[in-house]
């Protein structure tokens, strides 16, 4: 996946561009997905943790549900990538460096930026809407991770759904999808990055003076959205987060379904992530029965039957080879 939503496919041209654009712009993100991914052609696997009736549901439905930030389990994320943000831009002297930096490459570049941003930021603050997924390594293929384990699904049975997300994903542009590692910095730490940022621009000023002016408009409008929506307190590190963002009123997309839902005693509306190819062929790469790695069976009084549900569900979707796929955890903690 890429982390500039699109309507249309990019060409591999416009893909490179965008790989040197976040470079600049978002090092960090750059940088984690440098780390999880050889080249533009191989995959890497995430896990998403959640309760078993949720799971059968995405796999029975082709859908992930996508919440609005307000519902987090932690509503205070988005605010403090907000409140971060205002730090960095309350100091003049650096607020007048990053002005400086992209006015040399475009004059008055960083306020119509900015200024876009700020004239949203109501919109993002209120109507973003996510799904998580966390880094998986090949040493947690049977158990899973036990901090996870804990965290998600509560009481009731909890399973992990491991999926390998290839690099770039035509689907994810058809669906406007971001998709962007989570930040798990100190605030000196994201001064830091910006401070790079700005060096990066500097550096690669007479590259950005080819660059068609709304192309950089657009990054550095992103880069400010990931830094609203994927700043997260360093206490929450090992869970290893990416998110997929979608923008309904920004960037919508028809592909993506719209539903009211009752999640917790609580009505709100849910936008629902096709993994369906059935929905259009844009999606293909995207199809549960593709995506699909394997999945881990939490702790659970009852794993034979959740074992048996799922293997059913997994065939009926198109998985091949369901029963050597799906497996049991071993970790002894109390459901």
């Amino acid at each position: 996946m890429t982390n500039e939503p699109q309507n249309s496919i990019m060409t591999p041209e416009q893909i490179q561009l965008m790989v040197q654009l976040e470079s600049i712009f978002m090092p960090y993100s750059r940088r984690q997905r440098d780390t999880l991914y050889k080249d533009e052609n191989s995959k890497t696997r995430f896990v998403h943790y959640t309760s078993a009736e949720a799971a059968l549901n995405i796999i029975r439905n082709k859908r992930m549900w996508m919440r609005n930030t307000t519902c987090m389990s932690d509503y205070s994320e988005v605010q403090h990538g907000v409140r971060i943000l205002r730090t960095i831009f309350s100091d003049e002297a650096t607020k007048k460096e990053f002005s400086s930096a992209l006015d040399a490459c475009s004059p008055n570049i960083a306020t119509e930026a900015i200024s876009i941003f700020d004239h949203l930021l109501q919109d993002i603050l209120l109507n973003t809407y996510i799904s998580s997924v966390s880094e998986h390594d090949d040493n947690e293929d049977l158990h899973g991770r036990l901090s996870m384990w804990r965290a998600f699904g509560g009481n009731t049975t909890r399973v992990a759904i491991v999926i390998s997300v290839p690099w770039f994903s035509g689907g994810s542009q058809a669906l406007n999808l971001m998709f962007s590692p989570v930040a798990y910095l100190k605030e000196d730490e994201v001064h830091a990055e910006f401070k790079k940022v700005i060096k990066n621009i500097q550096d690669n000023c007479d590259f950005l003076r080819s660059v068609d002016r709304s192309v950089v408009v657009s990054q550095v409008f992103h880069t400010l959205l990931a830094g609203v929506t994927c700043l997260k307190h360093e206490g929450f590190r090992e869970e290893r987060e990416w998110r997929v963002i979608y923008a309904p009123r920004r960037t919508p997309s028809p592909l993506m379904e719209h539903s009211i839902e009752i999640i917790g005693g609580i009505p709100q509306p849910v936008y629902k992530m096709p993994l369906d190819v059935k929905v259009s062929p844009a999606l293909a790469d995207l199809d549960i029965s593709r995506l699909f790695d394997h999945l881990i069976i939490g702790p659970s009084p009852y794993p034979w039957v959740v074992y048996q549900a799922f293997v059913e569900e997994l065939t009926k979707a198109g998985v091949p080879e369901a029963e050597k796929r799906v497996r049991m955890s071993g970790i002894p903690i109390r459901s």
